[in-house]
C-alpha cells in the first residue's frame, strides 16, 4: 500500500484552506500538517524555510493571503501586494528545495483585465488593464501563476516538480470574514441584513448600483475542485494547459446582479425591510463570470447552488 503524501496546507485557518482540510480529511486524508500564523509567520523568509526543512512536506495547498473586498484593497494596497508576494515566494522556493514535488497554487479572479471578454477565459491573462480598485493584489497573484509556472520551466524536468494553479471566482461559506468594512459581499451583506434584522430597520443601503454582475461559489466547492485539480495525472492535466498558460478557472458556471445578490442573502436572512442602493459608491468592475470550460472538460462541475449555499453561509455567521 502506498503512504500517504504529506500534506501542508497554508492559510488552513481561512475560509478556503479550512474547506481544503475538510476536504482531504473526506478523502481520508491524515497525514495533514498547519500552522497558525502564531507559529508561522509566512512573510518571514527564515522561518519558512525552517518550517519546511523540519517537516518535508510532500504536497503543498497554499491557500494562505491577504484577503479583503474594496474597501480594504483601496486603504491597505501597500500591504496587499507586499504580503502576498513575500507569503507566495516564500512558500514556493522553500517547497522547492525541501524537496516538495507537488503544489497548488490558489489565485483569483481580479487577475483578469478590468474589461476582459465575458466569460473571462485563462488566455485573457495579461491582455489589458486591471481594476484599480484591486490592481495590488490581483499583481501578486499573477506573479504567483508565474512563479509556479517557472520553477516548472526550470526545474520540472530535472526535480520532477509539478506546481499548479488555481482560480478561483467570489467565494462564500462557512469561516468567511464579516469585518464591517473590510469583507467581500456576501459577507458584508450577510451582516449588515442580519443586524437590520435585529434593529427592525425599515431599510438597507448597499453601495453601487446593483447592477455589476458578479459569478459566487461556494467554498466547499472550491475544496473539492482544489484537491481534484491537485490530484490529476500530470499528463491530463498538461494536455489541458500549457506550460505559460497553466492555471485552470473554478467557477459555479453562471452569474447574477448584485441587486439580484442582495434579494437572495435577505431571503436567507429573513429581512422583511426595503433595499437601497447608493450609486455614488464605486461599483468595481462591471462583470466578473468565469469561463471553466477547461474545469468541465477535465470532469469537474460545481454541486451547491446559491440558495443552499446563502443558507449554511448564514448558519455560520450566526455562530460567530
Amino acid at each position: 500500500m502506498t503512504a500517504q503524501p504529506k500534506i501542508y496546507v497554508a492559510g488552513h485557518r481561512g475560509m478556503v484552506g479550512s474547506a481544503i482540510v475538510r476536504a482531504l480529511r473526506q478523502q481520508g486524508r491524515t497525514n495533514i500538517i498547519a500552522r497558525t500564523h502564531a507559529e508561522l509567520d509566512l512573510t518571514n523568509q527564515a522561518a519558512v524555510q525552517a518550517f519546511f526543512k523540519q517537516e518535508k512536506p510532500t504536497q503543498v495547498y497554499l491557500a494562505a493571503a491577504k484577503v479583503g473586498g474594496i474597501h480594504a484593497n483601496n486603504i491597505y494596497p501597500a500591504d496587499f501586494i507586499y504580503q502576498n508576494l513575500m507569503v507566495q515566494a516564500n512558500v514556493i522556493e522553500a517547497a522547492f528545495q525541501n524537496g516538495a514535488k507537488k503544489l497548488l497554487f490558489l489565485g483569483s479572479s481580479c487577475i483578469y483585465p478590468r474589461l476582459a471578454a465575458q466569460p473571462m477565459r485563462e488566455d485573457a491573462l495579461l491582455t489589458g488593464p486591471l481594476e484599480p480598485t484591486n490592481e495590488p493584489y490581483a499583481i501578486a497573484k499573477i506573479a504567483g501563476i508565474k512563479l509556479c509556472e517557472s520553477y516548472n520551466r526550470q526545474y520540472g524536468a530535472s526535480h520532477r516538480i509539478d506546481y499548479r494553479s488555481v482560480m478561483p471566482t467570489n467565494l462564500y461559506g462557512p469561516g468567511d470574514n464579516y469585518h464591517p468594512q473590510n469583507s467581500h459581499v456576501i459577507p458584508a451583506l450577510i451582516r449588515r441584513f442580519h443586524e437590520a434584522k435585529v434593529a427592525s430597520a425599515p431599510k438597507v443601503t448597499i453601495w453601487g448600483s446593483g447592477t455589476p454582475k458578479r459569478e459566487f461559489l461556494y467554498v466547499d466547492d472550491m475544496a473539492a475542485a482544489s484537491v481534484f485539480v491537485m490530484n490529476l495525472p500530470k499528463a491530463v492535466y498538461d494536455q489541458h494547459t500549457s506550460p505559460m498558460l497553466s492555471h485552470i478557472n473554478v467557477g459555479f458556471g453562471s452569474d447574477i446582479t448584485i441587486a439580484q445578490l442582495a434579494q437572495a442573502v435577505c431571503t436567507a436572512v429573513g429581512f422583511q425591510g426595503n433595499i437601497n442602493f447608493d450609486p455614488t459608491q464605486p461599483d468595481g468592475s462591471p462583470r466578473k463570470l468565469m469561463d471553466s470550460t477547461r474545469l468541465n472538460a477535465l470532469g469537474w462541475q460545481a454541486k451547491v447552488n446559491l440558495a443552499t449555499g446563502l443558507a449554511d453561509a448564514y448558519k455560520d455567521f450566526l455562530t460567530l
